[in-house]
Parts: structure tokens; C-alpha cells; sequence
């Protein structure tokens, strides 16, 4: 072969652009001009040694060039819409801002003797935004504008040292309620349950939580303004004193085989003091409808210790949902210069069927075939509840007046779910509720209703 011939052979692709060219493609090149340089001699193979030089710089420079390109595909932002949101990442992915949201739209009917009048409502409108600020940060804002006046759900920031151990400031839902520190589009029923009633909803505070043992245990310990029963906790801490609460949740068999890997159970509990007067500071209790059904009288205070304790758990396996708590509820009270301390007492039990094959859990049902999709309908719960509350005898009739206020009730609801999506959901409740008045008190009408809701959650 002639040197002429050789330096044709190379023209061809050391005119061509470097970055048109593919490594094994080089590689095939280089491999040619090996074979040339076995057969030619002289001057000729000093002239293919370096082509076969330019060849690997080109080489180089085609590597050099893919690094770039995947450095810079690994720092530029990513941004993701799924149904769980939007989400806008940095390239390393330290820091994250997710957009969420959830939105309940109830019908309720009233059925028979009923002081309530059927209605249209609003009843959740909360847009979330939540993210992580570097490896340690985290945080979650959300407002909600459903009822009158805006008010925020969410306000807290998290310091995550380790899985085991993260510190959280702001304001959240107090650890104690198993059923109050569920979501609310995680909820198999329209209304919470009337533990839920004893135990505190959202508080200011610091808390110190995590996981061990692969998840199998879980704790949170924390200091707070303090929050009457079933209610957020307001702004400030107008008497000084602060409430101490907490929790602790086993589930000793999660992750594995086992026919009892569903199973959990633990405990919460609160103490603290209170002192003052009026709804800041004593609670009113409500029936599943909203109404009231137990107040104190307005000249009681709310007079020293308030103490709280929820033995609570779940069992999920396969469609199959059961989920129980109990609660009580201890609060020193004073009028005029008698003081008693009155404790009140609750529990529920709900049990949930997937009729449809998907799995139930806390966190709610993901359809397995979504409406429309390659013919799929979605999927379809049966759900069951039963749960009383009863009033301390002692509160009446000095601390509450028994003509308006009863000293027990017991409630059931049977319900339907239709989870069209994962974002999409119908809920159907009938809601059965019975009132037992104190002695010479005043019989409350039972409380029968229909509660229907359309969710859209993200």
C-alpha cells in the first residue's frame, strides 16, 4: 500500500468534525490503520504512527466532551409532575420544593328531628408547599382557605442529623391521637372519629423525633404551648404554661413475610397545665356533624393539670383495614371556689375492605387499574365505624348545664370509597348518632345523616 493511499484513507475522517464521531466508531478507525501500518514500511508507517496519534487525541477530546455534557446534565435543575405534584430539584439534589395540595367538597343531608340544615360546604382548600433546604433541611408550609377566615395548618421546619433523630420547630400536629395524626385524605371516613375529640390537633412547639430498626420503631417527644381537646392550639401562650407530649409506635413485624407485618401499636400521652377561661382554654366537644353536644358553662376555668394518655394501633393485610384508640382525657376545673378535676373517656374502632384486590394502609389506597385507563375502574372500599364518648358524671350539674349538654354519645357510620385515581376520590358516610342525657337532664334527638365528598388530593 502506498504512503498516497494511506494518507487518503485517513483524509476521510480527519476532515470529518470530531464530536460526529463515536468512540467505537474511532475505535473500528484505529483498528484500520493497525492493519496499515503492519503492511507498510518506511516512511510510510512513520506517517500511519501518527495519524494513529492524531487519532487518539481526537479520541480524547470526543471523552472530554461527554464528560461535560454529563456534568452539566447532573447540575442543571430537574422538575417532575406526577401525581404527587410538582417538583423542582436542584441538580445534586439537595434542595427540593414540591408543590401539593388537597381539596374536600362535602354535601350533607340531615335526616329527620335535625336543629342542622343540609348543605353545600367547603371543607378543605390547602395548598402545601414542602421541601428540603441542603442535606439537613427540611420544611412544610400550608395554609388553609376553606371556612371564613384563613388560617395556617402547617408551619414548621425540620434539622435531620440522622434518620433516628430530627428536630422539628413550629407548628404541627401534637403526638398523641393515632386517627388525629393521620391525613386527612387518608381518612377511610368523611369525619374523624370521636376520640379524635379528646385528643389536641395542631400545636406550637419543638419536637425531637425518628425511626430505628428500620422503621420498626418510631417515637416523638415534645415540649408545646399546649391545645384543648380536638382543636389547634392559637398564636400565643397567653398562661405561661407549657404542655409535655409524646408517643411511641412498634411495628415489630414490618418488612417482612410475615401474615402479621401490618401490625402496629403504641401509645400517646400529654400532661401539663392550663389556666384560664373560655375556648382557649376548655374544649367543647362536637357529634360527627360539627354540632356541639357537651360545653362547659361559662363560668368555668380551667384550674391546674391536664393529662392525657391513647393506647392505639392498626392491623393491615392485603384490602383488609382495622384501626382502634382509646383516650382519656383528665382536666382540673373551677367555679367559684370548688375545684374538681374531670376526666372524660373515648374510643373508636374502624374496619375498612378493598373490595377491588389493592392494598389498604394508613396512608390511604393507590388503585391499581385508574379510571380510564387500559379499561380500569378504579378502586372500591366498604368501610365501618363505631366509637362512643362519654362525659365525666361529676361535670354536671355545677360545671355543665345538662339541658343543653349530654353526657354520652355513641356513634356509627357505614360508608363507601371510590378512589377513581390516585388523586381522585368519592366518599359516601351514613352516620347514625345516639345522645344519653344525665338525670332530669334534656334528650338530645339522634343525629342521622348522609355525608358525601369529593377529594382531589396531590
Amino acid at each position: 500500500m502506498s504512503l498516497g493511499l494511506a494518507v487518503a484513507a485517513c483524509g476521510a475522517w480527519s476532515s470529518a468534525p470530531a464530536q460526529t464521531l463515536t468512540v467505537e466508531q474511532l475505535q473500528q478507525r484505529l483498528e484500520r490503520l493497525e492493519r496499515l501500518a503492519g503492511v507498510a514500511g518506511g516512511a510510510e508507517g512513520i506517517v500511519l504512527t501518527d495519524l494513529d496519534q492524531r487519532l487518539r487525541i481526537l479520541e480524547r477530546r470526543l471523552g472530554l466532551q461527554e464528560e461535560e455534557r454529563e456534568a452539566a446534565a447532573r447540575a442543571a435543575p430537574r422538575i417532575a409532575i406526577d401525581q404527587k405534584g410538582a417538583a423542582f430539584k436542584s441538580g445534586d439534589g439537595n434542595y427540593e420544593l414540591k408543590l401539593r395540595g388537597l381539596l374536600q367538597g362535602d354535601a350533607r343531608v340531615f335526616l329527620g328531628d335535625s336543629s342542622q340544615n343540609d348543605t353545600f360546604l367547603l371543607r378543605t382548600a390547602r395548598p402545601t408547599l414542602e421541601g428540603s433546604l441542603g442535606q439537613r433541611g427540611a420544611y412544610r408550609f400550608t395554609p388553609e382557605f376553606a371556612g371564613d377566615s384563613t388560617s395556617i395548618v402547617d408551619a414548621y421546619a425540620d434539622l435531620r442529623f440522622d434518620p433516628a433523630y430530627t428536630l422539628r420547630v413550629g407548628k404541627f400536629t401534637s403526638p398523641v391521637g393515632l386517627e388525629r395524626l393521620q391525613s386527612s385524605a387518608a381518612l377511610v371516613d368523611v369525619e374523624r372519629a370521636l376520640a379524635s375529640e379528646l385528643a389536641p390537633n395542631r400545636d406550637l412547639g419543638v419536637q425531637l423525633q425518628g425511626e430505628v430498626a428500620t422503621g420498626r420503631f418510631s417515637y416523638a417527644l415534645g415540649v408545646f404551648n399546649g391545645a384543648v381537646d380536638g382543636r389547634d392550639a392559637i398564636a400565643s401562650n397567653p398562661d405561661d404554661d407549657f404542655e409535655y407530649a409524646g408517643r411511641v409506635f412498634f411495628e415489630p413485624f414490618k418488612g417482612g413475610d410475615s401474615g402479621w407485618a401490618g401490625l402496629g401499636f403504641g401509645i400517646g400521652a400529654s400532661t401539663g397545665e392550663k389556666h384560664g377561661s373560655g375556648n382557649n382554654f376548655l374544649p367543647r366537644y362536637r357529634i360527627p356533624g360539627q354540632a356541639t353536644f357537651f360545653a362547659y358553662r361559662g363560668s368555668v376555668i380551667a384550674a391546674g393539670e391536664h393529662r392525657r394518655w391513647s393506647p392505639q394501633g392498626w392491623f393491615y393485610r392485603n384490602g383488609l383495614g382495622l384501626q382502634a384508640e382509646y383516650i382519656a382525657s383528665r382536666q382540673a376545673v373551677a367555679r367559684d371556689a370548688r375545684r374538681k378535676e374531670l376526666e372524660h373517656h373515648a374510643w373508636q374502632a374502624t374496619a375498612s375492605y378493598v373490595l377491588t384486590g389493592e392494598e389498604a394502609g394508613y396512608r390511604g389506597v393507590t388503585p391499581s387499574r385508574p379510571l380510564g385507563v387500559n379499561g380500569g375502574l378504579g378502586a372500591l372500599e366498604l368501610t365501618a365505624r363505631y366509637g362512643e364518648l362519654r362525659i365525666d358524671d361529676a361535670a354536671f350539674p355545677l360545671y355543665a348545664d345538662p339541658a343543653v349538654s349530654a353526657a354520652r354519645i355513641q356513634s356509627w357510620t357505614l360508608g363507601a370509597n371510590w378512589y377513581l385515581t390516585a388523586n381522585l376520590k368519592l366518599a359516601t358516610n351514613y352516620l347514625h348518632s345516639r345522645f344519653d342525657a344525665v338525670a332530669g337532664g334534656a334528650t338530645l334527638p339522634d343525629e342521622k345523616a348522609v355525608f358525601s365528598r369529593l377529594q382531589v388530593s396531590l
